[in-house]
């Protein structure tokens, strides 16, 4: 077994960096590796105690390097922070060095979770950095720091984060590492100011595998037909919207893009994957065709299903957005943008060279290809165009030209593909702003607090003029924080009245409201569970998408309702306007916040976001399914998933358990079943983070003979497993009650469930019944019947009607033994009809 790095730690003697630096060689070279001539500038650099900033291209190894860095520095009793901009990446590399170093030296904060936080290696967002950056300033506990992807320094939103900790860690080393930081010299000195060490720009812009680039002006079929022809497949299909990626991939299956064996070997792959979910059928047609897709809208199995197959070579074709390959192995040999404009969130706008170099990045595979293809289409309108003029040519007529998209578009032409390959990365833009949650932190140090804001707003990367305002923005802020006693003068000195956890973050702010409002709702109402779901969602960020899918449904009802009223056109039109999606207890969730937000003003009205997703869901114990075809979001159906993850996560987290009814405990349970039976890997990886860290590496935690087995006995908790139970029960019997037979079919076994049997019985019962309720009382525990024997429940289930009958019952076995080796509730429904 190679050893790892924790493996080559010096052990009771004082390192020399000579020898660790030896080490780390050993370490490359056990690795079957050899060290670019970029990499190993860099890491020589840093073991001489020097700022480095990489700026390499995508796929020249600069983890490699960052784990330089960490193994010097946990050699010499330094606390080094590795950061990077997305949430799934910081978990990613955190179980990556958790196998480098041992799970015990390894530590995770993102705001979703923290594991073994004060570890010598902490893995965090660059907003948890800069808070504790902005809390501690000098006398933070950081020694060295490695900032991924630093270009996030220019973002509109987050570049603040980025930029902090360069203005307050002067005890600190940094490593900036990105493939396009444009002109570095800026930062070079910005560094050196900061920390006294000298900076080191290690450039280089020699690919491990060189890109040729070329322009097409044929149809976009064509142009893929072709580059497939040619052996330039798997071919990365650029889009700037999932609508886009998702019309490409069923237009491509006209495309003969594999053979018969290809074909086979995919189909050989898929085998015994579920594609469960409304979208799922449509995902699986287009990887038969050897065709994958992958956006942010689909569920993670499917976009780890695609990941996978592209790195055994299965798919010609990949139709993502432009999103894919932010720290996914996803090999690819020729990058294809569909478009060379994209909208920004603001204006659409031809893409940035950043943007750019960024995505093309992506082509070509280190060790199997000598040399990547990127390809941009001309736009769609100028080939349409060029070839109707050769028809017209031919023919001796004239013709009526295509106009280009008038909205969401800017044209581009050969000329502008070549400028932005030669185009050098924008120069960094500083994204400097003063906030609440700023001001609070600074504060919270101690000491001469305001002088330390001072200083942070004139050392910061702005102008003179920006400085000014940032300058009267703090003061402001502060004398709002004074007449709201949220900072008070106290023995001379400035004192902070509220305490900031460590990884305080908005979305834990939002988690305190939370918990200050959720005494205020009454246990006792019928509402109680539903309005503490609101709460739950009120504090989560807005599944857009969706939102915008309940509005338009509410708005259609609401013409139909108006038509037939006989309501003008131009009233009609006044009174949609003022529609919202829905938003249950809108003026107490408001109302609170406001009264919060006083005591707590760095966070703001804009933050709290009331809906009903989850709840909407939960009143009628809807199927993920059902939500997804009754809004026709099966494109975003991940996005569904992250936010009914989302809620479960503060549900089982967050909600304390004296607040916790019966009813709020099912409704855990439901979510908890529906998140596993459609995708877990979200809820998997969260119960990995929250369980400490990965098995690999570490030392096992000592436990008692037998304790492992007892925690995954799922049986053992008698209240949890049936909640289980029921909600698996209850999911059947929605099947039902919406006459998806297939669906009921596989929520339970046993001879009696298939799909044709069930639809006759249930015809049987509709003809005398009007049900089975699925509301509150349709749920209530007093219906439903546990009766123990050895190795198994017997459940007898009464399906309550709106007549009250409740005469009929589903009557199931549970098989224990089978159910403790599944981890999750083994059911088999043995009978269906009336009581007896």
């Amino acid at each position: 077994m190679k050893p790892t790095l924790a493996d080559l730690l010096p052990q009771g003697t004082a390192p020399d960096s000579g020898d660790l630096l030896g080490r780390f060689l050993d370490y490359v070279e056990g690795r079957g590796l050899a060290l670019y001539p970029a990499q190993e500038a860099a890491v020589l650099e840093l073991f001489e105690g020097r700022n480095v900033i990489l700026n390499t291209p995508t796929g020249s190894g600069k983890s490699l390097v960052a784990a330089a860095l960490h193994f010097k520095a946990l050699a010499e009793g330094r606390r080094s922070v590795y950061t990077c901009p997305i949430k799934a990446l910081v978990n990613e590399k955190w179980m990556a060095l958790c196998r480098d170093f041992g799970p015990e030296n390894v530590g995770l904060s993102t705001g979703d979770a923290t594991v073994n936080r004060d570890a010598p290696i902490l893995c965090c967002t660059a907003e948890i950095l800069a808070n504790i950056a902005l809390r501690e300033g000098p006398e933070a506990q950081v020694d060295d720091v490695v900032m991924d992807e630093f270009h996030y320094y220019a973002d509109r939103d987050r570049g603040v984060a980025w930029q902090v900790p360069l203005l307050t860690l002067p005890r600190t080393r940094f490593l900036l590492m990105s493939a396009t930081l444009g002109d570095t010299g800026f930062f070079e000195e910005e560094l050196t100011r900061l920390n006294g060490l000298p900076t080191v720009a290690v450039k280089s812009r020699e690919r491990p595998v060189p890109l040729a680039f070329s322009y097409a002006e044929s149809p976009l079929p064509l142009t893929l037909e072709r580059l497939v022809e040619a052996g330039k497949a798997p071919v990365y299909l650029v889009h700037f919207t999932q609508l886009e990626a998702a019309s490409s991939a069923q237009d491509f299956t006209s495309i003969n893009l594999c053979a018969k064996e290809e074909k086979a070997e995919i189909a050989r792959a898929l085998e015994g994957f579920r594609f469960n979910s409304p979208y799922g059928p449509d995902l699986k047609r287009w990887l038969r065709h050897g065709i994958g897709l992958h956006h942010a809208g689909l569920l993670p199995k499917y976009r780890i299903l695609v990941e996978q197959l592209a790195q055994r070579g299965l798919l010609k074709v990949i139709c993502g957005t432009d999103t894919l390959g932010v720290g996914i192995n996803v090999p690819i040999r020729t990058v294809l943008f569909t478009r060379l404009c994209k909208y920004d969130g603001q204006k659409t706008a031809i893409l940035s060279a950043r943007d750019f170099h960024q995505i093309s990045g992506r082509a070509g595979r280190k060790g199997f290809d000598d040399v990547g293809w990127v390809v941009a289409q001309a736009p769609e309108h100028v080939i349409e165009n060029a070839k109707l003029a050769a028809k017209a040519a031919a023919g001796g007529r004239k013709f009526v030209k295509r106009q280009p998209p008038d909205r969401n578009f800017v044209s581009w032409d050969e000329q502008t593909f070549n400028r932005l390959i030669a185009a050098q990365p924008e120069r960094l833009v500083s994204r400097f702003q003063v906030s609440h949650g700023m001001l609070l932190n600074v504060l919270s140090r101690g000491g001469d607090g305001c002088g330390a804001m001072r200083r942070l707003i004139r050392d910061s990367h702005e102008t003179p003029r920006a400085k000014e305002a940032h300058f009267r923005r703090g003061w402001q802020l502060f004398r709002s924080l004074l007449g709201r006693r949220i900072v008070e003068y106290a023995g001379g000195g400035l004192r902070v009245n509220v305490d900031l956890q460590d990884d305080f973050s908005m979305n834990q702010t939002l988690s305190l409201w939370l918990l200050d409002t959720l005494p205020r709702l009454d246990p006792e109402s019928p509402e109680y569970a539903l309005d503490l779901l609101t709460l739950v969602e009120s504090i989560l960020e807005d599944p857009d998408v969706i939102l915008r899918k309940q509005l338009d449904r509410l708005k259609g009802q609401r013409v139909a309702e108006m038509k037939l009223a006989g309501i003008e056109y131009e009233e009609r039109m006044a009174e949609l306007e003022k529609l919202e999606y829905p938003k249950p207890l809108r003026e107490f969730v408001y109302g609170t916040f406001n009264a919060f937000a006083a005591l707590h003003p760095w966070v703001g009205e804009e933050n709290i976001r009331p809906k009903s997703i989850a709840r909407e869901m939960f009143e009628d114990y809807r199927s993920f399914s059902d939500y997804v075809r009754e809004y026709d979001i099966q494109r975003s159906e991940g996005l569904l998933l992250r936010h009914l993850n989302s809620v479960y996560k503060v549900l089982a987290q967050t909600v304390p358990d004296g607040a916790k009814t019966e009813e709020v405990r099912e409704m855990e349970a439901y979510l908890g079943a529906m998140l596993r039976q459609v995708d877990s890997s979200l809820l998997d990886e969260w119960e990995k983070m929250r369980g400490g860290a990965p098995a690999q590496g570490g030392s096992p935690e000592l436990r008692p003979p037998g304790a492992e087995e007892a925690a995954r006995d799922v049986t053992r908790d008698r209240k949890a497993f049936s909640l289980a139970v029921r909600s698996r029960i209850y999911g059947f019997l929605r099947s039902l009650s919406v006459g998806d037979w297939e669906e009921a079919a596989a929520a339970l076994g046993g001879e009696t469930a298939g799909p044709e049997a069930l639809k006759a019985l249930m015809e049987a019962y509709r003809a005398d019944h009007d049900g089975p309720r699925l509301d509150a009382e349709g749920r209530n525990q007093r219906h439903t019947y546990i009766l123990e024997e050895d190795g198994a429940w017997r459940i007898q289930q009464m399906l309550v009607d709106a007549e009250g009958h409740n005469d009929w019952v589903a009557e199931c076995r549970v098989d224990l033994a089978a159910s403790r080796e599944a981890g999750a509730p083994v059911l088999a429904l043995e009978r269906l009809g009336p009581y007896r």
